[in-house]
């Protein structure tokens, strides 16, 4: 068995309050790690900290770009266990589509399309949530996700545990044990 982790978070951004205030959602962004340490974490999202509006397949990092930008960004990190097989999978399906990050696109569509519960999905492009759903079920985890998804609905997952809520920056590893302050 594996652990891999759902990063819920609310930068403050005027996007993020937005998404938010439509969807009375406390996130209003999701992320997807492969470690406990959050290296490997993955989403659609900003691909420069200062520009809203140019996104796409990004590998996050809690000390840089959008992150550190947002410093103040809320967090709510959850973990759930998969097969080592899923796991495999799930790695595999996350680094084709990074290979291929200059041919996908941001879902800005699908993403207010959820408002007015209308699916918006193109081929190649997501938004973050819609991304984790796609490469979950690609790699054969079934996390029971309604088909508009949106970052709220992680935390509703059975199975996951919360291992972290607090300011993102502040989030670290003691001692092989997750800070749960």
């Amino acid at each position: 068995m594996r652990k891999i982790y759902f990063i819920l978070t609310d930068t403050g951004t005027i996007l993020s309050n937005i998404v938010k205030i439509f969807m009375r959602d406390e996130f209003g962004h999701v992320s997807l790690s492969l470690d406990k340490n959050l290296r490997q974490m993955y989403s659609f999202g900003r691909l420069k900290p200062y520009n809203a509006f140019i996104g796409g397949f990004v590998h996050e990092n809690i000390k840089k770009g959008t992150f550190r930008r947002f410093s103040k960004t809320k967090a709510l990190v959850l973990s759930y266990e998969i097969e080592n097989e899923q796991y495999k999978s799930l790695k595999e399906n996350i680094f084709e589509l990074k290979k291929k990050r200059r041919q996908l696109s941001f879902n800005i569509l699908g993403l207010f399309g959820i408002y007015f519960k209308i699916k918006r999905r193109k081929d190649d492009y997501f938004y973050c949530a819609e991304f984790i759903k796609y490469v979950t079920e690609k790699s054969g985890i079934d996390l029971k996700l309604p088909e508009l998804v949106r970052p709220e609905n992680f935390k509703h997952i059975e199975g996951c545990k919360i291992v972290y809520k607090g300011l993102l920056k502040d989030y670290k590893i003691k001692d092989n044990k997750i800070n749960k302050e």
